[in-house]
């Protein structure tokens, strides 16, 4: 079935795994969990050691990579009766590890609200069907539960992506649910409460560049526990990482190209550079307003990856990856054009006449930042 959607969610992309470590998992799991908090730290961090399911060795794979200790807080406060808040950077794979934490712990990933500057108490809490409310009234059969009501209703997760797009007035929506755990439905004469059954609590994603948008209220913010989730600090572990998305991605888009190290290694070190303000060689660089995140990088790499595969020899140009870093860059300001230039011009062109080769390749590719 993963075959046949642009992006499986998580549960059906990781099926075998999630299943062969179900019937593997002896751990004490809390009340309405699917997996214990061990196999939830598996799922995400992985195993080398393999576990048996159908008769055959299932390796469950690395999908978070970062700091694991924060994976064991997410798991640990998720347990208990607080909501968790991941805030962080863009691009620094909030939303995939609340993903990611709500199919191992639920068995669902898809229960999300999404957070904008149009998101209403309705989308949150509950709505109406309007022609059964015209004929029966305000009965249960007229209501359309939101995915908060799904989540108390059915004892799950619930996702709350860009909490601080949401207007104040909607944020604080959350307080009592999240403090009493129960939902005041006062149009209904008869089970005019919904009581969260064991396993609900909320998931929320923030990102830093939003505060100051609409900031969360105090009181809502001692409803989580809120974690950090920091952008790679390790080129080699933002190689590894531009390498594994890019090869996943072109996989599901039938692209026959594997990514190579040398231009994935040539992204990770601008990326990181450029994010960081200073060079490997210990110049300072002027950073740019944009978002220099690795799923930034990412989708760089996978843009030239298939102008290579349709317009191309199925070999990486140079030139296209600075044409597609150059949209990347600029999307806040074309004021960072000047400090993209000042980039080439002093880091590129050093390890160019060092190291020669790609890095070369990248500096006369400079010609395409106009």
């Amino acid at each position: 079935m993963s075959k046949e959607l642009i992006k499986p969610p998580v549960e059906i992309r990781y099926e075998e795994e999630l299943e062969a470590l179900k019937i593997n998992d002896t751990s004490e799991k809390p009340i309405g969990w699917k997996m214990s908090p061990k196999a939830v730290r598996t799922f995400i961090l992985g195993s080398e050691k393999p576990i048996f399911y159908k008769e055959k060795e299932i390796i469950i794979k690395k999908k978070f990579f970062g700091n694991d200790a924060l994976i064991e807080r997410c798991i640990i406060t998720l347990a208990g009766n607080r909501g968790l808040m991941l805030v962080g950077e863009p691009g620094t794979a909030k939303t995939m590890l609340s993903e990611l934490l709500s199919a191992a712990i639920s068995g669902v990933s898809t229960n999300t609200v999404q957070g904008t500057a149009g998101t209403t108490e309705d989308m949150i809490k509950y709505t109406w069907n309007y022609a059964l409310l015209l004929e029966k009234g305000p009965v249960k059969e007229a209501l359309v539960p939101s995915p908060l009501y799904i989540g108390m209703e059915q004892g799950i997760l619930t996702r709350l992506e860009e909490i601080t797009r949401c207007p104040a007035e909607i944020q604080d929506s959350l307080i009592s649910i999240l403090s009493d755990k129960v939902l005041n439905i006062p149009e209904l004469s008869e089970e005019s409460y919904l009581f969260a059954k064991p396993g609900f609590n909320v998931i929320g994603t923030a990102n830093t560049r939003d505060k100051g948008v609409n900031e969360m209220s105090s009181a809502l913010k001692r409803r989580f526990n809120f974690e950090t989730v920091a952008p790679v600090k390790e080129v080699s572990l933002e190689k590894s990482i531009i390498m594994k998305e890019v090869n996943e991605l072109a996989q599901q888009s039938h692209i026959e190209m594997e990514a190579e190290e040398e231009v994935a290694q040539l992204l990770a070190s601008t990326y990181h550079e450029l994010r960081e303000g200073i060079s490997s060689l210990g110049h300072r660089i002027d950073k740019p307003s944009a978002v220099m995140s690795t799923a930034e990088a990412v989708s760089v790499y996978f843009q030239t990856m298939m102008t290579a595969y349709y317009y191309g020899d199925r070999t990486i140009d140079t030139g296209c990856l600075v044409q597609n870093l150059l949209g990347a860059v600029l999307k806040e300001s074309r004021d960072d054009l000047d400090k993209l230039k000042g980039y080439f011009n002093t880091v590129i062109r050093q390890k160019s006449d060092e190291e020669g080769g790609i890095w070369k390749d990248y500096y006369e590719a400079r010609r395409w930042l106009r």
